[in-house]
């Protein structure tokens, strides 16, 4: 005699349906309202490995053969977003439409969302898509029941170049590691610019924008400023020369409008309306140019949320999740220390609520350590023209979980909107390989345009914060000060000096006076403009800035 409970796959010994037991049955079936038996084992396999119990992000149906089985869906956990990813092809296989699928529906579960928009691309993430007869038919092959709809976005530019709310922080705050990257200095040029951080943070100098940097190098190398460094190491007229020349290129470039204030407070990046995560998507429209700017600028972002934010462990929604376009730029030609310091942030950070995403074009673009912290992997086509490319692909397949499949032969014949999927379960393990024909964005996948964007920034409740640059007084001005006080002093001395020399007439052959010991220059710190303006310094500003990760400034 058996009971009725043990086989509960067989029709025959179920109990009958409740209410309660269709409730429960209910999420199992979402995806694929038939469910029809698998065709094959590996279907079964698929299915049941990402058929997740908690929220859900639908990324698409497993391919048999040429064509999707919408009743095998592949998904993302919501609750693993912050373990992590990679979305990785070649230009023109689907990444950005990926990287789409993920953001917006990220952003419907609740989690805040950033991401990049280098090619103007992305915008149309902000409005709904338009539907078509082709849209609904590729929709319906996948599994998805498509819907017009667009998250809440928010437009961000780097220093206001474009349209956006323009996103700007301080040289203090943007710190001395991540400012020699952009500057592209070597180890001993990071070592003086590191020294003369330091000096500005303990004496209570306000480094704002380039300028004010400018103005102490300037000064520190100068005969006059050599002495304040003595105690702590002096710097070379030939490094201070090369930080010099650095400096007035990367202004040239026109990158000094990113410094400044208002100083941008990363945690309006964490905002949410109505329920649904704010994607906020920084436009990015003249920053080509200037690829280390951007990826040290998102490096700095990662560093404030880290240092901001506080611990949560895992949760069920992320609080952001952070897409890293072109995520290749950020590594090309950095320092082992700073490769470190990535790492460290990526590891760490996901403690706080955070997931990254990196999206390039191969997993070797990114270093091991990096890649080995990304759980959730998205790879679409690679080609092999060269050497090179063969070398790439075959690394790029080892990196997958053992699969049954040839993927050194699967990754070259995937088409646009195609991708080999493997994440992490519930559990913490990785899902088998899954070939994965891709959902379409439910928001629009044609650039919302300028003056769409331009209407976007000028409601943003931000623009009235952080809209206006403003230029308050900082170290450039006080030094300014000082040189004009000084002049003027050099001129009372030399008139004071040629009046006693006329009084005493050209022919005196009195007896030289005793020469008086000259007063002791007290150096900068004696100025008056500077004690005035160490009197009047806030709490930050009055006592020694204190550094944390990439040496950006700590806040109390």
């Amino acid at each position: 005699m058996t009971s009725p409970q043990q086989d509960p796959a067989t029709p025959e010994t179920q109990d009958p349906a409740t209410p309660e037991t269709q409730d429960a049955a209910a999420p199992e079936t979402q995806d694929a309202p038939a469910a029809p038996p698998a065709s094959s084992a590996e279907a079964e396999a698929i299915r049941t490995a990402y058929g997740f119990e908690g929220a859900r992000i639908h990324l698409g149906a497993m391919l048999d053969g040429d064509e999707p089985d919408p009743s095998v869906p592949v998904n993302l956990a919501v609750s693993m977003l912050n373990r992590h990813g990679l979305i990785a092809g070649a230009t023109g296989t689907g990444k950005t439409r990926t990287l789409q699928v993920i953001a917006e529906q990220a952003a419907h579960a609740g989690a805040a969302v950033f991401v990049a928009d280098m090619k103007g691309d992305l915008s149309g993430i902000a409005v709904p898509g338009t539907a078509s007869d082709k849209l609904t038919a590729r929709a319906a092959a996948r599994g998805q029941e498509w819907v017009s709809r667009a998250a809440p976005t928010e437009f961000f530019t780097l220093g206001g170049q474009g349209e956006g709310v323009p996103i700007r922080t301080t040289v203090c705050d943007f710190g001395p590691v991540l400012m020699a990257k952009v500057l592209e200095l070597n180890h001993t040029q990071e070592s003086s610019l590191g020294l003369i951080f330091h000096y500005a943070d303990t004496q209570g100098l306000a480094l704002l924008d380039l300028k004010d940097l400018r103005a102490l190098i300037q000064f520190l190398t100068s005969d006059e400023g050599k002495d304040e460094l003595k105690g702590i190491g002096g710097i070379s007229s030939a490094t201070a020369g090369v930080i010099l020349r650095s400096l007035t290129a990367f202004e040239a470039s026109g990158a000094d409008v990113f410094f400044g204030e208002p100083a941008f407070d990363t945690q309006q990046l964490l905002r949410t309306k109505d329920g649904a995560g704010m994607i906020s998507c920084l436009e990015l429209p003249g920053v080509a140019s200037r690829p280390a700017l951007f990826s040290t600028f998102m490096m700095w972002m990662l560093a404030e949320l880290y240092q901001e934010l506080p611990e949560v462990g895992d949760a069920e929604v992320p609080k952001l999740v952070f897409f890293f376009d072109e995520a290749h730029l950020l590594f090309k030609d950095a320092s082992k220390a700073f490769l470190d310091q990535v790492v460290q942030t990526v590891r760490l950070i996901r403690s706080k609520g955070v997931g990254i995403f990196f999206v390039t074009q191969t997993p070797k673009d990114l270093p091991g350590d990096v890649l080995a912290q990304l759980g959730n992997r998205v790879q679409h086509a690679l080609r092999a023209f060269t050497p090179d490319d063969a070398k790439a692909l075959k690394a790029t397949a080892k990196t997958f979980p053992t699969s049954e499949h040839d993927l050194e032969e699967v990754i070259p014949a995937l088409g646009t909107g195609e991708a080999i999927v493997t994440v992490m379960s519930e559990d913490g393990a990785p899902t088998p390989v899954a070939i994965t024909a891709v959902r379409a964005p439910e928001s629009s996948m044609e650039p919302a345009g300028e003056q769409v964007i331009k209407e976007f920034a000028a409601a943003s409740p931000l623009m009235d914060e952080y809209g206006e640059a403003v230029d308050n007084e900082s170290a450039y001005e006080i030094l300014q000060k000082r040189a004009a006080a000084d002049a003027e002093a050099a001129a009372a001395a030399e008139k004071e000096a040629a009046g006693k020399g006329a009084a005493k007439g050209a022919g005196s052959e009195a007896k030289p006076a005793a020469k008086k010991p000259a007063k002791k220059d007290e150096g900068f710190m004696g100025n008056p403009a500077v004690k005035s303006f160490l009197r009047s310094a806030g709490t930050v500003l009055g006592r020694e800035i204190s550094r944390s990760l990439f040496g950006t400034r700590k806040r109390r």
